[in-house]
């Protein structure tokens, strides 16, 4: 059913009045809509204090955090003030450092993030891993089942097999409604994404760019199919 289906948008600007915009237009009771905020807003001069100042939004803020469990623990207490729903970790940083943020967070659910949808298996073995993506996504899946976190982040391609390591939310960035990769190389469709048993969709330039409107009415189409 939509209205079951979750879709966080991504809110890619360093203006307030950009983001309000996407907010205002993105507006709908057929699904679940919650915002994602990352490095370019949360950075912005006036991102934080915008993001402070929302209410009634499930908030997604992707900081992806990756440093050693005393500066991730800080940071966590940094950001309580903040109402936010989601916060997200690289689950590189080890289980030390997601272990402390899970005690730390309390109400906040922490999204474990897997490896970047920007990267495929060459891509890896330049940076130095030998295992291939796939497998990869899994073993990281296990990591964050031991740490308890809330939810991981993978994309639509990894899902069924990090589905059995892994019970609990998935998060699915790298959606696309049209045939154009962009920076991301492990991309999906969002039927498909759904289909393979994501929870939340993560979608940002699909609708955002160009008429807002306009797109949200052709993703939820797209969605009824």
């Amino acid at each position: 059913m939509i209205n079951k289906k979750k879709i966080f948008i991504a809110v890619d600007t360093n203006k307030i009045s950009r983001a309000k915009k996407i907010i205002r237009d993105t507006q709908t009771k057929k699904i679940k809509i919650g915002y994602k905020f990352g490095l370019e807003f949360f950075y912005s001069k006036e991102g934080r204090k915008f993001i402070s100042s929302l209410k009634n939004q499930t908030v997604f803020l992707d900081l992806k955090l990756n440093d050693i469990p005393n500066t991730i623990s800080s940071a966590m207490k940094s950001l309580k003030n903040l109402k936010i729903s989601y916060l997200t970790v690289h689950l590189s940083s080890g289980f030390s450092a997601l272990k402390i943020l899970k005690k730390e967070s309390k109400t906040i659910k922490i999204v474990g993030v897997t490896t970047l949808t920007s990267l495929n298996n060459r891509d890896l073995k330049e940076i130095g891993y030998n295992k291939k993506v796939n497998d990869l996504v899994r073993h990281q899946a296990k990591l964050a089942k031991r740490a308890k976190l809330d939810a991981i982040v993978c994309s639509g391609h990894e899902i069924k097999s990090v589905k059995k390591v892994f019970k609990k939310e998935i998060i699915t960035p790298g959606i696309k409604m049209q045939n154009t990769k962009n920076d991301q190389k492990r991309i999906m469709k969002p039927n498909d994404a759904f289909a393979a048993g994501s929870d939340w969709l993560v979608i940002g330039r699909s609708v955002t760019k160009g008429n807002i409107k306009e797109n949200i009415k052709n993703l939820l189409e797209t969605l009824e199919d």
